[in-house]
């Protein structure tokens, strides 16, 4: 049970993990029964009620954060660069990532986790870039976890990697408050969406490192106000770095890769 949202996820069951040649290993009950110790969150308005609420949030960002740990060890240790791409769906962060892999992929070693509910659609469009890719589908979750993203790079070859890209789930609420061991949050924000999405949505901006307004190509066919939008971006976050990109033109993708390279190369 996803607090933050209520939603039913796959991602809050009980795993043990001890050091690996990955890193870790796991420990999983197969009989088909999770171990979910009578956590279910219930609201029910009363003080009791609240405090359990509380308690079962903190319980399972708790765990998130301390597999979050073994990730970004594992990061650092093979020397990746690993960025959580989020947004809210349609904002075409899969178009944006195909661009990117096309054009950087040959400097590059570069890989992708695709999170969906459903589908592989775009896990089929990243392999014809030729980038390995890993499809996790979290049925009726509403973001990837850090277990999840442990168990995503067990088929990649961490050692000849620079570039680790994951497409969240298209979602400016829940990805804003789970830690995959990513090095940044990168916000997609179209510009179809409207202006005020940073004050709507502060926590998901306030946690992003870089926020791509995309789609820049449609400005003259929309209202969309773009000085007023990087305003509520920099007020929600002063140090948000902007970078405006039309994925489909390629305008302002080449700031986008300077950053990219200099991160994966630092």
């Amino acid at each position: 049970m996803c607090t933050t949202c209520g939603c039913s996820s796959a991602d809050h069951h009980d795993h043990d993990h001890h050091d690996s040649d990955h890193g870790h290993t796991h420990s999983h009950d197969h009989s088909g029964k999770h171990s979910h110790e009578g956590k279910h969150s219930h609201r029910h308005g009363t003080e009791s009620g609240t405090r359990t609420t509380i308690a079962i949030e903190a319980d399972i960002l708790g765990k998130n954060n301390r597999l979050a740990g073994f990730n970004r060890a594992l990061f650092k240790e093979k020397g990746i660069f690993v960025l959580n791409l989020v947004s809210s769906p349609g904002s075409g962060k899969t178009t944006l990532l195909e661009r990117t892999l096309r054009e950087l992929s040959h400097k590059m070693r570069c890989a992708v986790i695709e999170g969906d509910q459903q589908t592989d659609n775009d896990a089929r469009r990243i392999a014809a870039t030729g980038v390995p890719v890993r499809q996790i589908n979290t049925g009726a979750g509403c973001h990837l976890d850090a277990h999840m993203i442990m168990h995503g790079t067990e088929s990649f070859d961490l050692d000849n990697l620079d570039l680790l890209l994951i497409e969240n789930v298209g979602n400016l609420v829940c990805p804003a408050a789970f830690d995959l061991g990513e090095h940044h949050k990168v916000a997609v924000l179209s510009i179809t969406e409207g202006e005020d999405k940073p004050l709507k949505y502060p926590q998901m901006f306030r946690n992003s490192t870089v926020m791509l307004l995309n789609k820049t190509d449609l400005l003259p066919h929309t209202d969309f106000d773009v000085e007023a939008c990087r305003e509520y971006a920099l007020r929600v976050n002063p140090g948000i770095i902007i970078f405006e990109v039309s994925a489909k033109s390629g305008e302002g993708m080449e700031a986008w890769y300077q950053w990219l390279s200099t991160g994966a190369h630092r």
